[in-house]
Formats: C-alpha cells, structure tokens, sequence
C-alpha cells in the first residue's frame, strides 16, 4: 500500500455470512485480535435487505472502537423457488455481493495495512477478491474439527459414491474422525439433486486454496482428529484450533424482559433443564406439543424459550428468530397453568449465556448448533441432544461419543414422543447416566478455560498466526 508504513496497525477484513450465528463467533474472533494482539478489523456483511437486522445492530453497537461494520449492498435473491435450501440463499447472498466486496477492499486497503481475509465456509468465492488486491484468505470453520474433516473429504465422497448418503449400508470412515452413517451427515449433504448439494460441494473443492483455517474447537476436546487434520498427508492448509470462542455476559446488565434471570435466582442448585433450539431452530406442532407434555411428565424444574411451531422447515426463524405469531397459542390447553409451579416458559428468546453460567441450571436441551454446544462446554452444563438442520446430526454425534449428551430416540416417524423425552430429562437431572455425563462436561469445562490461559494451546494457536499475519508484507 503505497504512502503506509510497514509498522503500521495490521488491519484484517472479515466477511461472516448471513445469520446471527455466524457473525456471533466472528465478533469473538475479533475482539480477541483487536484486544490481545494490536489488530483492527473490518466486517464487511452481506445481505439482502440493505439495512442490519435489530440483532445485529445490537451486537454491532457494542463493540471496541478498533472494529468497524460496513453492509455490502443489497442483493437481489427474488429469483430464487420460495423452496430455496437456507444454504443455497446464505451463498448466493454472499456470491452475488461481488462487485459490492471489491468496492469495500478498494476502500479499506486506501486506509489500512490489510494482512489477511477472513471468511466462513461459505465465503470461499469471494477469495477471487482478496486475491485482487494480493491479500490471503483463510477461513474461519465455526463448528469443529469433526464437521470439518467431513467437509474436507466431501469432494473424495462424491467422487466414490453415487447414491444417496443415507443409502450407503455401512458407516461412512471419514479419515481423522469417526464413522458416520449417511443420514447423520450435515443436511445440504442429503440430496444429490438439491442445489444446496451442488453449493456446498462447490464450497468444499475451493476450501484447500485458503492460506489456513482457524478452527473453533480446541486440541483437548477433539485431538485425534485436529492431528489428523493438520497432518502433511492430508493435503489440507494449516489448521489453527482457536476455540473455545464464545459470547461473554455480564448478568447484571443484560436485557432480561421475561424475567427468567430473576426466576432462576430462586431456582435449587443444579436444579433447571434449559430448553432452547437457538436462533434458527423451530419444531412441528405436533412435535411441539410432544416436548411441552414430555417436559410435564418428567416433572423437572425447567426454562423453555418456545417459539411458534413450524410444519414446513426445522430451521423456518433461521433470519427472523422472533417469528410472527405468539407462541403460547400452540402450547397444549392448560400446560402453563399446570407446570407454573415447576417451570418458567418464554418466548423467542432468553440471555442464554447468563442462563448457561446461572448455578439453578443444571442441563441443557440443545439443538447442537456449535456456538450453543461451545458455550455449554466453557459454562460445564450436560447436554440432552436434540439436532434439527445444518450439520447438528454430526455434532449430536460427536457429543454422544465424548459422552457429554444423552440422545432421546425419535418414533419410526421421526417425532421424539413424551414418554422419551420424560425418560431421558430424568436421566439427565437426576439419573446415573446424568451423574456420568455431568463428570465428563466437568473435564472438558476444566480444559476450556485452560486452552485460553497465556500458555494455553488455543491462545498459542491464535498468537502463531497473529505473528504470520503481522509480518505480512502488503503490495
């Protein structure tokens, strides 16, 4: 950059794609860089709409002065089937901002000392962009290490089968990891004709031209398959396992309009299931009811963020968490009334961080998304299992072979009946299977925070490439 010193504050560009939960654990990253290593950084988001969400204007609001946003410009997705997969539109959205990305680098690299490029795998096509103004990109895989290797062979896998995944007879070996069957593989991966298939495919065979890929798991969680991952022979870039990075909360001043934070003081010690899908997940009415009267059987203290049911798509609040209609109308006739003395139900959301690190709560029935595991880990609270879209079967997984969840068994028909999720709610709160599980996410809480201690191996991770990219030279 002509006219810039080289000593001068290394920059980095962002870009996290569509969704709360990617720019959630983007944000992490960020401030990590900008408060323990002297960086600034620039999110760069595409969208659809033109304008930020209330959520993301709310997180984006709060962050150090060193961290700027800029919205690319709106893109135009009207041409897409009202069935597009959530996939097919989070990279069109990103795909079609191009033009828009190249305008923000052209504007960013005239002011700043920009070393590096960071995206999510959804990010990869805009590497052409980054490599336009001769800056390398890497990739920030925000689940584990897992999910990743799996992303890694996809394009061996396509290559060596023919059918459908879920058709494959045996478990599929995917090197570095464990064996999965077909139908635990992440969603896009399910149907060959889809275009979120061809997407995510696409994804997988540009990913090996990043310059690296952080990772936000960590070497004590998931070590056979970080080496794996990181071995010569495996022909991926370097991995640097960063985790675990989550969302930090101050309990005293968060906003809390349900009042749940106040319900769970008065709460029994590990005494409280929380009950949440995330900010995407949604279930079936008749699932729904399920859960609410199963939740009642069990007859266990519990906090339930309910949203409205949906009968089309497991993932139908992935933009829009709060729904449109209340969500209390789809619960079954008298649960409220007949729970109120054991359990706290609100809608749409609740400060899950302080609900995860409150001492009242003692398990968590999650959805599996990775941000909602991670946070669990780093708080120590045992997990009920419950995936529903994106790669949450493979992760549901992974857990049950850590031995840190329970999974409840769905009916032929794929509903997890009352009688299922009563068993397993007490098994987790009261049973020996919970008594083990909780020892096991102790453990695993024990190395989460020591991974981020100065000489922790995620804080050295984080540092070694903080000292690649500041020795960066810059055209």
């Amino acid at each position: 950059m002509e006219g810039t010193s080289e000593i001068a504050q290394p920059h980095i560009i962002m870009l996290p794609s569509p969704g709360m939960g990617h720019l959630i654990a983007f944000i992490e990253l960020a401030k990590r860089l900008v408060l323990n290593h002297g960086f600034s950084v620039t999110f760069t988001i595409p969208t659809d709409s033109g304008s930020p969400s209330k959520a993301q204007n709310s997180v984006l609001n709060s962050l150090p002065s060193s961290i700027d946003a800029m919205f690319l410009s709106p893109v135009d997705l009207s041409d897409l089937p009202a069935d597009a997969s959530i996939e097919t539109i989070i990279s069109l959205t990103v795909s079609r901002s191009l033009t828009s990305l190249s305008n923000a680098f052209k504007h960013i690299t005239s002011t700043h000392r920009v070393v590096a490029y960071v995206v999510d795998m959804f990010g990869t096509d805009t590497f052409k962009v980054a490599n336009e103004f001769n800056i390398k990109p890497y990739i920030f895989f925000q689940t584990n290490a897992m999910v990743l290797a799996i992303f890694s062979y996809f394009p061996k896998m396509d290559e060596e089968y023919s059918c459908e995944y879920r058709d494959v007879p045996e478990p599929i070996q995917i090197p570095g990891s464990i064996a999965i069957n077909g139908i635990d593989l992440p969603a896009p991966m399910q149907d060959r004709n889809n275009d979120a298939y061809a997407g995510i495919l696409h994804q997988a065979k540009i990913y090996k031209l990043a310059a690296g890929v952080l990772l936000n798991s960590f070497d004590e969680f998931e070590t056979d398959t970080i080496k794996a991952l990181n071995g010569k022979e495996s022909g991926n870039p370097p991995i640097y396992p960063i985790g675990p990075l989550i969302r930090t909360g101050d309990s005293e001043n968060v906003y809390d309009e349900s009042g749940c934070l106040k319900w769970l003081d008065e709460q029994p010690l590990g005494s409280v299931l929380f009950v949440s899908f995330g900010s995407g997940g949604t279930l079936s009415s008749e699932q729904l009811t399920e859960l609410a009267l199963g939740l009642e059987m069990s007859e266990q203290r519990f906090l339930w963020v309910v949203r409205s049911p949906s009968d089309k798509a497991a993932n139908a609040t992935f933009f829009n968490p709060h729904g449109v209609k209340d969500p209390f109308d789809f619960l079954p006739e008298g649960f409220l009334e007949r729970t109120k003395k054991l359990g706290l139900v609100v809608p749409s959301w609740a400060p899950q961080v302080q609900v995860l690190s409150h001492t009242s709560t003692g398990g968590f029935l999650t959805h599996c998304g990775w941000n909602s595991t991670l946070e669990a880990v780093v708080h120590g609270v045992p997990l009920i299992a419950w995936p529903l879209f994106a790669e949450q079967k493979a992760n549901a997984l992974m857990l049950e072979d850590l031995k840190v969840a329970l999974r409840p068994k769905p009916s032929e028909r794929g509903i997890i009946k009352r009688d299922e999720i009563s068993r397993v709610v007490k098994g987790l709160m009261e049973g020996e299977e919970g008594m083990s599980v909780r020892s096991r996410i102790t453990e695993l809480k024990s190395a989460a925070a020591s991974v981020l201690e100065e000489n922790g191996s995620s804080a050295k991770s984080l540092e070694e490439l903080a000292n690649i990219w500041k020795n960066q030279t810059t055209t």
